[in-house]
């Protein structure tokens, strides 16, 4: 697979995938979740907690339950891990106002997650640069693993080594008649964009210029199936249909 290193689909039973980012291994999962073994540690990213209601507010109904179903999909991500540090890479919470807007039960179920972990760390995002400080875990802007670097947003230049959110990657693939479009890891084999975690996330397509300016180039895809992780290359993937412009 073109620009990714050592890709390997270790155990598809475990639903994840193996590959090399900055000299470090790593574990991709079907959840959207990412696992760094040398560091016993856990990342996902965009949350997006309180979605639902942030849109209830301003007229347009949705189930309000996507909190709740976040939360299942993160505690079950943490117990096929069960790692020591949990990494929560920026808009974790919608806006401002989500964690005040979160059901108590909600509430109490992250506290308690948060809890169980000996390290818990919230990464500023654009959405929430300031995570409440009662849910318990530390907040930082930027962190380094060895060679890696963790942010929200990803950084003008290559940055070697980067892992970040914020942009929400899909990608879209066309073969035998059809096409499927699917949240997706972005990556060139030296940083790598997360997909978005949270249950009411939307996607950007990974041929967009707004990805496609990260990595200089349409990235190599890391698909998120229904129970396995599909390595997919930058020439398998196309740009969602675009409307007709109209004058």
């Amino acid at each position: 697979m073109s620009g990714v290193n050592s890709i390997q689909d270790v155990d598809k039973s475990a639903q994840q995938l193996s590959f090399e980012l900055a000299g470090h291994r790593l574990f991709a999962h079907c959840s959207g979740a990412l696992y760094l073994p040398d560091y016993d540690t856990l990342i996902v990213s965009d949350l997006h907690f309180e979605k639902g209601s942030a849109y209830a507010r301003s007229g347009q109904m949705l189930p309000p339950y996507d909190t709740r179903e976040t939360l299942r999909r993160l505690a079950a991500v943490i117990a096929h891990f069960d790692p020591t540090c949990v990494i929560a890479l920026g808009d974790s919470f919608h806006d401002l106002d989500a964690a005040g807007r979160m059901a108590s039960a909600d509430r109490e179920t992250l506290k308690e997650l948060v809890s169980q972990r000996e390290r818990w760390i919230w990464i500023e995002g654009n959405h929430d640069p300031e995570p409440p400080e009662d849910l318990g875990g530390e907040v930082l802007h930027t962190l380094e693993l060895g060679r890696l670097i963790l942010r929200h947003e990803p950084a003008q230049g290559e940055a070697v080594g980067e892992i970040c959110g914020h942009l929400h990657p899909c990608a879209k693939v066309r073969g035998q008649g059809r096409s499927v479009r699917r949240f997706a890891f972005a990556t060139n084999g030296k940083r790598l964009i997360m997909p978005a975690f949270g249950a009411y996330t939307g996607g950007l397509n990974v041929c967009d210029p707004a990805i496609v300016e990260v990595f200089g180039a349409v990235p190599s895809v890391l698909v998120l199936g229904r129970e396995r992780v599909h390595a997919i290359a930058a020439r398998q993937l196309v740009p969602d249909r675009q409307r007709a412009r109209t004058r």
